[in-house]
């Protein structure tokens, strides 16, 4: 299940936020490279592989997340308690204090604030994991957690430049975390193009402060008109 997500409202975009779903019998890259075949522009994603090429093609720009970096080093940090993990989560739990107080600004506004608070902190922790890496034994979890962090920061940088990017992808982040807690109790759906449609609307609702529920009871009421 692929989800595409759009969230201008935390740098006051004027498109309404939506969610659009797709299904996909594996978890090629093939997938994604046809769904976005149009598309243009920065993209918000993990660092999955399969995206690579989407990349390649120089139309697409790549804005990693934050967040997945942050989720590895807590869970080292929660199941290992290693201390360079811990350490890296309150180095990023200060990216995110700043990038709180951007939310809901101007483009402008974002990158003047991210500029005079977050660059400091966002430097200082590439700086700071450089000089782990070559402690860090190697074949380790952290030491493969370490270097996915260095490569997703080095590519993350232009989010100080510019205001209408996310630290995160939290939009898609969420969208898809219902149906990853639920997937073994709803093994059935009539077609993956019904599917895709009903998690669609379902999720844009949402987003926009609809109640799906009542959306969709009024909608499935009117539809024969």
């Amino acid at each position: 299940l692929w989800v595409y997500a759009r969230d201008e409202r935390p740098w006051r975009g004027t498109a309404p936020p939506a969610a659009h779903y797709r299904f996909s019998a594996n978890r090629k890259g093939e997938h994604p490279h046809r769904h976005l075949a149009d598309f243009k522009g920065w993209m918000h994603a993990d660092g999955y592989a399969g995206f690579a090429e989407l990349y390649r093609t120089g139309r697409i720009r790549e804005a990693p997340c934050m967040a997945h970096v942050r989720r590895k080093f807590v869970d080292l940090a929660r199941n290992r308690g290693a201390p360079v993990a811990r350490e890296a989560v309150e180095r990023i739990a200060a990216l995110y204090a700043v990038e709180a107080e951007a939310r809901g600004q101007t483009p402008e506004e974002r990158v003047r604030i991210r500029q005079a608070r977050a660059k400091p902190l966002f430097d200082d922790l590439e700086t700071w994991l450089a000089r782990q890496s070559p402690n860090i034994p190697t074949g380790t979890p952290l030491a493969s957690t370490t270097c996915y962090a260095r490569a997703r920061l080095a590519r993350l940088r232009p989010w100080l430049d510019n205001g209408t990017l996310e630290l995160y992808n939290n939009t898609a982040e969420h969208a898809i975390r219902g149906m990853a807690l639920g997937r073994k109790k709803r093994f059935v759906v009539g077609s993956e193009a019904g599917g895709a449609t009903a998690y669609t609307l379902i999720e844009t609702a949402k987003l926009n402060g609809v109640d799906p529920r009542a959306w969709l009871a009024a909608t499935l009421n009117r539809i024969q008109d």
